[in-house]
């Protein structure tokens, strides 16, 4: 599918966007890892998570969706079942980490498979922390998927610290370590996002090497209701596009505020971006509120290694930014882009080469120089969502506007993005 996209002369409204998808996802896990009856309201309507859904509803638990509303009847520790067929992630890598530090603790063999853009993803990520814990799991020769869990009777707990910055794998060994009785304890040395851990009420103490996580079975999730706050990356993308186009004021309602995903408002702010944090809350043990956004001059600043992890989803629309900013964007140590459903940064580069702009590709990251040229640009998704989105909203501030191939894949993660971006257009 390729969407056309003119160029958006002012943006005004309110938005309210679906629930956060990472809390998605672990409201739908922990719903159905409890014995009985869990209601999930404002659940995301991505792909994702409905990948999550359907793996668990291959293990006998039940879902009812009343629009973004679900009702799950989960199983209760030890009670999941076979699955009679492979259980098929999409192209979540949430789903295939985290289901796996669940699966490792059952006692029937599963093979997770994906679509081609996850079966190109690592998973020796998950596998070998997952071994130390005394789980029996590979992936294949390329340590891609598919991946396979067998049971085992060596599960112990573990005191481990984290050799990655990534909130996938530490919730993988959160997952398998809340099934046993003894306590294990993980040093998180740079912070990633951290729902896991409200969620499951785990406890956290600050340390000098980073932050102590306890898990246990005490934390086994239970029956729960829950009312999933807007999703901040999904978010971003309304951000960004009402600070670059002139004459625009935004609210985005109900939004995810964790400090653990709230890098992108910070580097905006300090980028000279209008942005205001209103009707700030607690809400399920997560920091909520409403985003007001309005036309701004940003300029280029430093973005710090430590805020990687932070903003890892979010530097693609955030270099859209960047690129309308005084001065050149720069972004380096974020090495982790190249493993996501595409190649991230080689598909920003390749793209924003199409538009004219001098383009210094490294390892770990890359730089934009000059501005887009007048040319109606052709753009690509590489099938990855954030990518398509994007250059959506680039497309959009172009003069004459421009076009994404591949664009349905941002069904992945917001499928009603173009409806919310034109809703807003006066």
């Amino acid at each position: 599918m390729i969407q056309k996209f003119e160029k958006i002369k002012s943006l005004r409204g309110e938005l309210f966007l679906a629930g956060d998808k990472s809390i998605s996802h672990r409201a739908v896990m922990f719903a159905s890892m409890a014995e009985g009856k869990s209601v999930i309201r404002n659940c995301s309507e991505s792909e994702d998570v409905s990948s999550t859904m359907n793996c668990f509803a291959k293990m006998g638990c039940e879902f009812k969706r009343d629009g973004n509303t679900i009702e799950v009847i989960g199983k209760g520790i030890g009670k999941l079942t076979l699955a009679q067929s492979q259980l098929d992630a999409g192209n979540s890598g949430t789903t295939t980490r985290l289901i796996s530090g669940i699966l490792a603790a059952q006692n029937f063999e599963t093979e997770i498979i994906g679509d081609a853009s996850l079966s190109k993803r690592p998973m020796k990520r998950i596998v070998e922390p997952l071994k130390l814990m005394g789980a029996k799991l590979s992936a294949n020769e390329n340590g891609t998927l598919p991946l396979k869990i067998f049971p085992s009777d060596e599960i112990h707990s573990i005191y481990y610290t984290f050799q990655v910055a990534s909130a996938q794998v530490k919730s993988a060994m959160i997952l398998l370590a809340i099934h046993l009785d003894e306590e294990s304890e993980f040093i998180e040395p740079v912070p990633t996002r951290n729902h896991t851990e409200l969620m499951l009420g785990l406890k956290t103490v600050p340390t000098e090497n980073g932050m102590k996580i306890f898990a246990s079975k005490k934390n086994y999730p239970k029956p729960t209701d829950i009312t999933v706050p807007a999703d901040i990356s999904s978010a971003a993308f309304f951000i960004v596009a009402a600070l670059l186009v002139k004459d625009s004021e935004i609210t985005i309602r109900n939004v995810s505020l964790n400090p653990t995903r709230t890098g992108l408002v910070s580097v905006l702010q300090q980028m000279g971006g209008d942005i205001q944090i209103l009707n700030q809350r607690k809400e399920g043990g997560e920091e909520t509120g409403d985003i007001r956004v309005a036309s701004s001059q940003l300029k280029n600043v430093v973005i710090s290694k430590e805020i990687i992890p932070n903003i890892i989803d979010e530097i693609p629309i955030l270099s859209v930014a960047g690129l309308f900013a005084e001065g050149n964007f720069r972004i380096e140590n974020a090495k982790e882009l190249r493993v996501k459903e595409s190649d991230r940064i080689k598909s920003l580069c390749d793209n924003y080469k199409k538009v004219g702009l001098e383009v210094i590709e490294f390892e770990d990251g890359f730089e934009l120089r000059g501005k887009p040229s007048s040319i109606p640009a052709q753009f690509e998704s590489y099938d990855d969502h954030r990518i398509a989105m994007t250059f959506g909203v680039l497309s959009s501030l172009l003069e004459n506007g421009g076009t994404v191939s591949g664009f349905e894949c941002v069904g992945i993660s917001n499928p009603k993005f173009y409806e919310q971006l034109t809703n807003l257009v006066l």
